[in-house]
């Protein structure tokens, strides 16, 4: 699994660079997710523009990320295709996290949730 991570308007960015969060990606981005967010700041947004299916193993992987991460940070998440923010919407994790249509809205101080 490729992700990359940057810092942006005072939260780490980190993008998915795959198609699919699946079965036989889910161990691997939970492992690289801890890698890329063992430090940084409070806020954490995944950028999942490039990810065009998931299934409940990524979305617990996506789960399991946002628990790696303890009480005291925050994953939102951003530029969701349509396919991936219907699975998310179906399955409730919209009232999970914050999901953002882009990661300009995620990381534009207007758009941020509290």
């Amino acid at each position: 699994m490729s992700l990359t991570s940057m810092e942006a308007g005072g939260a780490q960015v980190v993008t998915v660079n795959a198609q699919r969060i699946d079965a036989a990606m889910a161990i691997q981005f939970k492992e690289d997710m801890r890698t890329e967010t063992e430090a940084g700041p409070e806020r954490v947004i995944l950028d999942l523009s490039h990810v065009d299916f998931i299934d409940s193993s990524g979305l617990g992987a996506i789960v399991a990320a946002m628990k790696q991460l303890g009480k005291e940070r925050k994953l939102d998440l951003a530029g969701l295709t349509p396919m991936v923010d219907k699975v998310f919407r179906l399955t409730r994790m919209d009232t999970v996290f914050n999901l953002y249509d882009t990661l300009q809205d995620a990381l534009d101080p207007e758009h941020a949730a509290n």
